[in-house]
């Protein structure tokens, strides 16, 4: 299907924090829609017309008039929310309008929007696989959506046309579209995203509770383990919708993780162990390095520094300088007056190599791992 015309459609944003705001600065950068419509509050909308991911906005209290209005319309807000949304938004929407989410859990939402009976409007479930540690719309990123995932989870039976155009839209804006059954996704995010966040919150749960004893295990904790469990730190609000809404496959995925446990605890002391370990490194070899997920690795660069101001500043700005972004950083260790190790979290492993030879000539000894 060659690329459709969206310049004259008006495109309606329901909740513009960091992924309604993206959007709409994505869609302004790719030359789609002539009109943005936010949905939001009355702060929000302010920041987000000031910042041009909107065109102009209104409260949520004005969603019926917005959604009469829009082509498209796109649900940004929490899945609780967007379930709370999708009969008002359906009802108001005219005839031919795409309506979408952009919610984490998808069987939910395309049900709940299946049953309000509209046949005229065409509502298509969506998974934006991008994201960032910041949040609402003074960190939305006009290039969030560049190489990420996007899930489309039409319901069964709905047209081609409005899907493959849904699908062009968010390919414009950098994305690639994958296209599977609501139950399907839900089965998948559980277990590549979902499952992963409960992991980590027990892990260190239980790693802090043998801390309380004796004081000794988040001493230890080195940068392997800060690794694994990064996603502990993620706030309970911003899982609350997810495990309501998808709480049967991640008790699954759980069930199913448990008796994998099982298998390798089986085999800690015996050599057979090694085969987990093969095949692990194997399929984690085949995981595609080309396009964000559901959880995005960091390629680190590990130098050896003085202990003296300024030293971060000059790394950080050298490589800011190559438009190489630092998305974490770890004083690994310090010897006071004379120096330690800093370990830097890049983006790939392309900006890895590049920052090697950036901090290598400022006159860093950069270690091999």
């Amino acid at each position: 299907m060659s690329d459709p015309d969206f310049t004259n459609d008006t495109i309606a944003i329901a909740g513009v924090g960091l992924i309604g705001g993206s959007l709409g600065l994505a869609f302004k950068r790719a030359g789609i829609g002539k009109r943005i419509i936010g949905i939001s509050r009355a702060k929000t909308i302010d920041r987000a017309i000031a910042s041009g991911a909107v065109d102009d906005g209104v409260p949520y209290e004005s969603l019926s008039s917005a959604s009469a209005q829009a082509d498209v319309l796109f649900l940004c807000t929490p899945i609780l929310r967007i379930l709370e949304m999708l009969p008002e938004t359906l009802e108001h929407s005219k005839a031919g309008c795409i309506v979408t989410d952009v919610g984490s859990t998808k069987a939910a939402v395309v049900a709940a929007a299946t049953d309000t009976g509209r046949t005229d409007v065409t509502f298509i479930g969506g998974h934006p696989m991008a994201g960032s540690e910041w949040k609402g719309v003074d960190a939305a990123d006009p290039f969030l959506f560049q190489n990420a995932i996007y899930v489309l989870t039409p319901p069964e039976g709905c047209d081609r046309e409005p899907v493959d155009r849904l699908g062009a839209m968010v390919t414009r804006v950098g994305a690639h579209v994958i296209e599977m059954a609501p139950d399907t996704h839900d089965r998948m995010a559980a277990a590549i995203s979902h499952v992963p966040q409960i992991m980590a919150t027990a892990l260190v749960g239980l790693v802090g509770q043998m801390n309380e004893k004796d004081g000794l295990a988040l001493k230890m904790a080195a940068g392997g383990f800060r690794d694994m469990t990064r996603i502990a730190s993620s706030p309970y609000a911003m899982w609350r919708d997810i495990c309501q809404t998808n709480a049967v496959p991640i008790r699954e995925t759980i069930d199913a993780y448990v008796a994998a446990l099982n298998v390798v605890k089986d085999r800690i002391e015996d050599p057979s162990l090694e085969q987990s370990f093969s095949y692990a490194n194997d399929v984690r070899d085949r995981i595609p390095k080309d396009s964000k997920g559901f959880l995005n690795p960091l390629s680190e660069l590990m130098l050896v520094v003085e202990d003296k101001p300024g030293v971060i500043a000059e790394v950080a700005t050298a490589l800011a300088n190559a438009d190489i972004n630092i998305r974490d950083i770890e004083v690994l260790k310090v010897r006071e007056g004379e120096g330690g190790s800093i370990r830097l979290g890049l983006s790939s492993d392309e900006d890895r190599q590049k920052g090697s030879r950036i901090v290598t000539d400022l006159g860093y000894t950069v270690l091999s791992r």
